[in-house]
C-alpha cells in the first residue's frame, strides 16, 4: 500500500459516507466503522464464520444499513512485507466479495494490529474470555483509524467537507 493507492481508494469512496473496516480472520471477522467525516474509527461487530455466503450477505447488510462507501480489509503481510497464504486468502475474499459488495476495496497493512491491541487489553487488565470477545473488531477498528490518519494526512482526499461549506 503506497500514498498513490490510498489517494486513489479515498477519491473512488464516495465522500460522505463511512468507511468500513475488516480483520479477516480463519474463525471471526472483526467489523469496525468510520464516521461520516472518516476521522474515528469505532468497532462494531464480530462475525463468527460460517461460510463465504452468509459471511458476505451479513456483510453487505451491515454496509447497507450504515451507507458504506469503501472497504478497507486488513491485509497480513509477513514481517518481510512478502504475502503468504493469509495475505492470498485476505484478497480471495475480496475478490469473491465484488460481485456482492461492489465497494471500492483497499488492502492495509495489518502487520501487528492483534498485537498492538492485545497488549492494550492486557494493560487494562482485561480477562482472556473478554480479550477474546473483543480483539477482533478492535483489530478491525486499528486497522481502519491507521488507514484514516494516512487519508487525513494527504490532505483530507475522500473526507466529508460539510463543515467547510459555510
Amino acid at each position: 500500500m503506497n500514498r498513490d493507492e490510498i489517494a486513489a481508494f479515498a477519491e473512488a469512496s464516495a465522500a460522505g459516507r463511512r468507511l468500513i473496516g475488516l480483520d479477516l480472520g480463519t474463525r471471526t471477522i472483526g467489523i469496525a466503522l468510520s464516521d461520516v467525516g472518516r476521522q474515528i474509527a469505532s468497532p462494531l461487530e464480530t462475525i463468527r464464520r460460517v461460510k463465504f455466503t452468509p459471511d458476505a450477505q451479513r456483510l453487505a447488510a451491515l454496509c447497507t444499513r450504515h451507507d458504506i462507501g469503501g472497504l478497507v480489509i486488513g491485509l497480513p503481510l509477513n514481517m518481510d512485507g512478502s504475502e503468504g497464504p493469509r495475505a492470498q486468502s485476505s484478497r480471495s475474499f475480496a475478490r469473491n466479495l465484488k460481485p456482492i459488495l461492489p465497494l471500492p476495496v483497499l488492502f492495509f497493512d495489518e502487520r501487528l494490529s492483534t498485537a498492538a491491541v492485545t497488549r492494550t487489553l492486557l494493560e487494562a487488565d482485561t480477562s482472556r474470555a473478554r480479550r477474546g470477545e473483543l480483539v477482533d473488531k478492535l483489530a478491525a477498528a486499528y486497522i481502519l483509524q491507521s488507514c484514516l490518519d494516512v487519508m487525513g494526512g494527504l490532505g483530507g482526499i475522500g473526507r466529508s467537507h460539510d463543515e467547510d461549506d459555510d
